[in-house]
């Protein structure tokens, strides 16, 4: 499996916000004409973790950004961690379409008379004027911004022309909750920050995740389609093992995934020490594999239990 699917299971909540936002580029992109998408059979029973000490509890809740509309996860033991829990932690928190478009601009734009088309070679480009007709978009939709945010929007657009909706994402459901249950909702990260992981790749990194994104869009719903039916089973090793079949760019994997797991297990750490009943929702690819948050609490110190 490639960055690409790592990424849209994983640390991708930026993908909801850059789809959601106000930005230019999604002004021309087109109107998903959804197909119904058939979940696994039987309720869905996503992995669930908990740490926890004498006074405190956190929930740890592997998530999918997007999903197709009718899967039923949140019943059972989900729904009662849920319940019992005062605090709702997502990988970033709420932010206001203002702040989202400004961060956006800030970090996707290219230099004022630099194009996207421009930086690609004769067959980059080829394939990708290619890609942005099949979707109906003119080719220079992307010209003023960067190829890793043109890699992440394509990325999502045969997903939501499959069914997947942005709504029937796990943390827009949570967030719904949380809300409703008057419950704070807080972010281990800033949506400026998720950005610059990717604004801070090299022009060359950037390119080839665009190209490896292009190249993955025919079979991408199927691959997806799998790692869904992994998370709904609550098979976290068969997740792991789709997220890790092949080796991809070091530098993206450890700035994406290992870095940021060794930082949020710091975070539940040091929660530990002040009482209370926490869930914390991130990306499914972060509770699973080799270098997962549960590997870098025990590292720590700090034992997980699954409940579900």
């Amino acid at each position: 499996m490639t960055a690409l699917l790592r990424t849209i299971a994983a640390p991708l909540a930026l993908a909801l916000t850059l789809l959601a936002g106000p930005g230019a580029a999604q002004q021309a992109l087109p109107t998903p004409v959804p197909v119904q998408v058939q979940a696994d059979a039987g309720p869905a029973r996503p992995a669930l973790w908990k740490v926890a000490d004498e006074d405190t509890t956190i929930y740890l809740f592997g998530t999918i950004h997007l999903l197709p509309r009718g899967i039923d996860w949140f019943d059972g033991t989900i729904a009662s961690a849920f319940g019992q829990s005062r605090e709702l932690v997502t990988e970033i928190p709420e932010v206001s379409p203002d702040v989202q478009q400004a961060v956006v601009l800030r970090r996707a734009m290219l230099p004022r008379g630099q194009k996207l088309r421009a930086l690609l070679t004769a067959s980059e480009r080829a394939k990708f004027d290619a890609t942005m007709q099949q979707f109906g978009l003119p080719v220079t939709a992307f010209d003023k911004f960067k190829p890793w945010y043109a890699a992440v929007v394509l990325a999502t657009l045969p997903l939501q022309q499959k069914g997947y909706d942005l709504d029937s994402g796990v943390e827009a459901q949570l967030g719904e909750r949380s809300r409703q249950q008057g419950a704070p909702r807080s972010g281990l990260e800033t949506l400026d920050y998720q950005l610059s992981l990717f604004d801070g790749f090299s022009r060359k990194v950037q390119k080839a995740y665009l190209m490896e994104v292009i190249a993955a869009l025919p079979d991408l719903d199927k691959d997806v389609g799998e790692m869904v039916a992994a998370w709904q089973r609550g098979d976290a090793a068969k997740l792991a093992e789709l997220m890790n079949a092949e080796e991809d760019d070091p530098a993206m994997i450890q700035a994406l995934l290992t870095n940021r797991n060794k930082a949020w297990a710091r975070w539940i750490k040091a929660r530990l020490d002040r009482p209370g009943t926490v869930f914390v929702a991130v990306g499914a690819g972060h509770l699973g594999g080799k270098g997962s948050v549960q590997d870098q609490l025990t590292a720590a110190g700090v034992p997980t239990t699954r409940v579900q």
